[in-house]
């Protein structure tokens, strides 16, 4: 039989003002915390953060993250924490800090606490870093040996950042359980390094029961910069169900489309999970899942405001050959639509994009 496997941060806590409360937690971690964030959260937080660590007695030091996930910036990092003679190192801020934050520490040997001020991904879990140039450019994946020590999650914080992120990290969450389905049905291998397990699908069956049930009601609590019952529910949908789900349960053909969509100039103002969500209905048509299944997906992300036609991702004219591109792209050897259960080409994936765009139209048609 084959070896399943499961990964996820060692701690998950999630709550209204947990970020008062952040060396509570630290000090089961390390001696000597060394908190990175850009400047701009680093104003946000650093105060609350200091004032916790002076309360529990856990030396703290800060440094501002200078904006890129990038080799020359973890290696300034990791010097100065390493002059610091820190051993827990605290990540706070969005995808590009965070990452940081894991690279860093895993280069000096230390735990790590990631603490984001937003749900716009399901990557604050995982044991990835994705590494760009100084420029911004995508350079390569740095898989990492383990998951955080700790993930922090302060919902008041969450619900101060704009409504949109936390759609789009319900557009990246969305894809969570149709690719694990498709995982599972395929017995394909996962990021965990294995195949996946049930606790990751039923997991990621959670996640999208908790999209369907609280995402309007959780986006217009942070339109109202409040948080409620429904935003703590899609906060731990968008960040640790999803994280789980994906990374144990496996990605699919969405992701995969998604990347494919980067080749179209005008989508690049887009958030990631924003372009995962028509990539999750592409897949469905793709997969030719029953049509309930998929007007309800498309009901949904309509509702919320995620992207459902190739208007709203920012393609005012359908060119077939940026599709095609798009297609070829999603379907390379190492992408990970190939984890489909059934044999996926350019042409297949062609037509479940335009499809979808089709039936996105209609029903936003009424």
């Amino acid at each position: 039989m084959p070896t399943r496997i499961v990964i996820s941060p060692g701690m998950y806590v999630q709550g209204n003002g947990e970020l008062s409360r952040i060396a509570k937690y630290a000090v089961k971690l390390g001696q000597s915390a060394f908190v990175i964030a850009d400047s701009y959260v680093m104003k946000l937080t650093k105060d609350i953060v200091e004032t916790s660590c002076n309360v529990n007695n856990l030396p703290v030091s800060f440094e501002i993250f200078k904006g890129e996930c990038s080799k020359k910036e973890i290696n300034r990092l990791v010097e100065i924490c390493k002059q610091r003679s820190s051993d827990l190192l605290i990540g706070i801020g969005g995808g590009k800090a965070l990452d940081t934050a894991k690279a860093v520490a895993h280069y000096v040997n230390i735990p790590v606490m990631i603490v984001p001020t937003i749900a716009s991904t399901d990557a604050p879990c995982s044991a990835l870093s994705v590494i760009y140039t100084e420029s911004g450019k995508f350079e390569e994946y740095l898989v990492l040996p383990k998951n955080p020590s700790m993930v922090l999650m302060d919902t008041k914080i969450v619900a101060e950042a704009p409504a949109r992120l936390l759609v789009a990290g319900m557009g990246d969450a969305l894809a969570t359980f149709f690719e694990a389905r498709a995982c599972l049905r395929s017995n394909s291998t996962t990021l965990a390094g294995a195949h996946p397990t049930l606790a990751a699908f039923e997991l990621a069956k959670l996640c999208l029961e908790t999209l369907l049930a609280d995402g309007l009601k959780a986006k217009l609590a942070v339109e109202s910069n409040v948080s409620n019952p429904a935003l703590e529910n899609i906060v731990e949908a968008n960040t640790y169900l999803s994280g789980i789900g994906f990374e144990s349960g496996g990605l699919a053909a969405a992701h995969a489309i998604h990347n494919g969509f980067t080749m179209i100039k005008e989508s690049h103002s887009m958030f990631h999970g924003e372009k995962v969500a028509f990539g999750t209905i592409a897949q469905l048509v793709l997969e030719n899942a029953p049509l309930e299944e998929i007007e309800e997906v498309i009901s949904f992300c309509i509702s919320v405001g995620l992207p459902v036609t190739f208007k709203d991702l920012g393609i005012k004219k359908l060119r077939e050959d940026d599709i095609k591109k798009v297609a070829e792209a999603a379907t390379v050897k190492e992408e990970t639509i190939h984890n489909m259960p059934f044999q996926v080409t350019a042409n297949d994936v062609f037509a479940a994009i335009i499809t979808a765009d089709k039936l996105g139209n209609l029903q936003k048609q009424g």
